[in-house]
């Protein structure tokens, strides 16, 4: 069968409309814009042209509807509009993508920004379109490899799953999604830059992605200049690409940075259009234009692929109860929190575990590999509770033994959250082990080691991914096992008896579906 190139040419030309309803501006204030004659036609969040004199157009959005007229908000500021200017109704928002837009950088209505031409696609995507039905979705999937030490072990990613990056600003935030974008298993990446600084554009594609991450990424930019609607649309269209590659049958890792900058500019349509102000100024539908977009991510249904997930938060103060990071928290399949003092202290991503928690498990991980993250968090979590008197000189050796092993293991634990993961997530948690075994080779521990927690056993991992302490009578001793997997058993028995004896789920393979 040929490829007719007249193919998109046909289609666009068939969803022209002949004939399209014109109004006219009858009062403008406060930012937006009345318009007489287009009630009977317009809807909510219908897109408007206004023609200012001859070759001067104008998009904008209808925010609220009245009998014998519409309110309109103009792109960008309304100076220079005037009463009597023409109001042409375009219709709902669509965007049409293409396979072809792959290593592309696009604006929110589907135009090239690098200067190149494109394509648009034959089918028009609706920008907020309905998640694919609950009760036909599948589960999350196995676990994906992302290139990084700390997700590939502790804060496990796996397929459909969508998760929160909270930090503030300058604790490397746009890096870490950069490193995602690169290294996380996926046909395609579509990343979403909301209300960002336009020099960061070029830097982000070029410098952060690079052209291994363009070769199979959209870009959906729209700069902190632009106006709220334009902003606001950046999100929606950047659903709608992945969305289009997602009913492909293809799995599609969705970034967007950042959901605040999201909110923000809903805050600023919803005022316009007269709702009242909320929590901390935001209006009541903030909350489900948040929740509305987060889940149209996840797992597919049918034929379709999936879309993983990762929307970045902007939290002013490393204030993590503040409404849109609350939101989030509440409707993601976890959270991973940036921590400014590990950036001032050098180490990148600087992933905060012990705040941090992904979703997934303990079912992403093996019961031999469960183990290993809750011991790991256990010594974390000792060393966080004395780090005060351990940098005050206050604590005496051997005053706790549980704090003297927190003490011995943290430098090397929280440099390994800071390694690239280059083996994969089997050689993540062959380094893992080895960490914890205080450097051993080939995850075999030296036979004369102290056990870690003063000898206490390491606790499992329940079905709500908490600590299930083991019986301590047991004695711990690492044991070598296959390339791959961590064994960590009592007294040499196999890690799925270990598992059930501890109380935590049977063992799933690395890597498996779920």
């Amino acid at each position: 069968m040929t490829h007719d190139p007249f193919t998109p040419l046909r289609a666009r030309l068939a969803a022209l409309r002949p004939v399209r309803p014109i109004g006219h501006v009858v009062a403008a204030g406060g930012g937006t814009l009345r318009v007489a004659g287009l009630s009977g036609y317009a809807g909510l969040g219908d897109l408007v042209e206004i023609r200012h004199g001859p070759g001067t157009r104008r998009i904008g959005e209808v925010l609220a509807l009245a009998e014998g007229t519409v309110s309109v908000l103009p792109d960008g500021t309304p100076e220079g509009l005037s009463v009597g200017d023409r109001v042409a109704l375009l219709g709902p928002g669509e965007i049409a993508p293409d396979a072809s837009w792959l290593g592309r950088v696009v604006d929110p209505f589907g135009q090239p920004l690098d200067g190149r031409p494109l394509m648009p696609g034959t089918v028009p995507r609706p920008l907020r379109a309905a998640p694919p039905p609950a009760a036909r979705r599948r589960g999350l999937g196995p676990r994906l490899a992302t290139g990084l030490a700390a997700f590939d072990t502790l804060l496990p990613i796996v397929r459909g799953q969508r998760m929160g990056l909270f930090a503030g600003s300058g604790v490397g935030k746009s890096t870490l999604l950069g490193q995602l974008a690169r290294g996380l298993e996926a046909d395609v990446a579509v990343i979403a830059l909301i209300g960002e600084r336009g020099r960061e554009l070029g830097e982000f594609v070029a410098d952060v992605l690079g052209p291994a991450g363009m070769a199979r990424a959209v870009v959906v930019a729209a700069t902190s200049d632009q106006s709220p609607l334009v902003r606001r649309r950046a999100a929606w269209a950047a659903m709608a690409v992945a969305e289009h590659f997602r009913d492909a049958g293809q799995h599609v890792l969705f970034l967007a940075d950042s959901v605040t900058r999201f909110a923000e500019a809903h805050r600023e349509l919803a005022l316009a259009a007269g709702e009242p102000a909320a929590l901390r100024g935001y209006p009541p539908s903030t909350a489900q234009a948040i929740m509305a977009l987060a889940e149209r991510a996840g797992p597919g249904a049918g034929a379709a692929g999936d879309i993983t997930a990762v929307f970045s938060v902007l939290v002013a103060g490393s204030d993590m109860e503040e409404p849109v990071a609350d939101i989030l928290r509440g409707v993601l399949d976890g959270h991973v929190v940036l921590d400014r003092r590990i950036a001032e202290r050098g180490r990148f991503p600087a992933v905060d575990l012990l705040r941090s928690v992904s979703r997934s498990l303990p079912r992403a991980a093996s019961g031999a590999e469960n183990l290993l993250i809750t011991r790991a968090r256990q010594l974390l979590g000792a060393y966080d509770q004395a780090e005060l008197m351990i940098q005050a000189g206050l604590y005496a050796e051997g005053s706790d033994s549980r704090i003297d092993d927190a003490i011995r293991a943290w430098p090397a634990l929280d440099s390994f959250l800071g390694e690239t993961a280059p083996g994969g997530v089997a050689g993540s948690f062959a380094r893992l082990r080895e960490v914890l075994d205080g450097g051993a080779a080939d995850g075999v521990p030296d036979p004369d080691a102290k056990p870690a927690l003063g000898g206490q056993a390491p606790a499992a991992m329940d079905g709500a991914g908490q600590g299930v302490q083991a019986d301590p009578a047991i004695p711990w001793r690492g044991t070598a096992s296959a390339p791959g997997q961590a064994g960590l058993s009592p007294g040499g028995a196999p890690a799925a008896d270990l598992t059930a004896a501890a109380g935590g789920p049977p063992p799933v393979q690395a890597g498996s579906a779920v």
